[in-house]
């Protein structure tokens, strides 16, 4: 369960203090995926920012399963980001010498698991996102756009996240191809009982999500 209450993020400039996120109250349930979508300049960014603990708020609560992380100090942000989030980026972020299976173990290292398990893991998150293994030992530049951004969403499932946020997760995709992903997280929100946030310009995304935020100048579209 993720539950936003009042949350605010200013920035200053010479000029003034401009409000990218504009006391913003929202919830959405476990096991639900849901979509943030708007324009360019929206907010959309800086708000997924504060909810993946990438930046502080100026005020305002962000509670994630149960623990507020606008309390956290810099050593439990760590520990949350790493056990808590997984996240799904629009132009993959995977390491080019590394292969996929490689990739998908990265966070568990992190996370102090043993190597067999590392590996006997990734493999079962890879074949459940459709990735052969055959083509989990092949590198990112040898596999398709949709592929590497399976071999993304099975790394962001890899601890367990309660948590998975996707920043235009099928923007770099084609329309037939982007479907089918966000088919997969919607089915992930469910068999991994995951909270799942996708932020999209694309409204023909947002028709998919079971909920749907709007924002607009920073504030939510009542």
């Amino acid at each position: 369960m993720l539950k936003v209450k009042k949350l605010v993020k200013e920035f200053s400039s010479a000029e003034a203090k401009v409000r990218a996120v504009n006391d913003i109250s929202l919830e959405v349930p476990t096991g639900v995926f849901a979509t943030i979508i708007g324009k360019s300049g929206s907010g959309k960014s800086t708000l997924l920012s504060l909810l993946g603990a990438l930046d502080k708020p100026t005020a305002g609560e962000i509670e994630v399963d149960g623990s507020d992380i606008v309390q956290m100090g810099d050593s439990e942000l760590i520990k949350y980001r790493r056990d808590k989030i997984g996240f799904v980026f629009q132009n993959y972020n995977l390491i080019p010498n590394l292969s996929a299976i490689e990739n998908v173990m990265i966070p568990m290292e992190f996370a102090g698991m043993e190597l067999k398990k590392r590996r006997e893991r990734a493999s079962k998150l890879l074949n459940q996102v459709g990735i052969t293994e055959e083509k989990q030992l092949r590198k990112p530049g040898r596999l398709s756009g949709g592929e590497q951004q399976r071999v993304s969403i099975a790394r962001a499932l890899a601890n367990n996240p309660k948590l998975i946020l996707a920043d235009e997760p099928t923007g770099n995709l084609d329309s037939a191809t982007g479907k089918i992903i966000i088919d997969l997280l919607k089915g992930l929100a469910k068999s991994e009982n995951a909270t799942i946030i996708a932020v999209t310009h694309d409204e023909g995304i947002s028709r998919e999500a079971e909920i749907t935020f709007q924002l607009k100048d920073g504030a939510l579209v009542k």
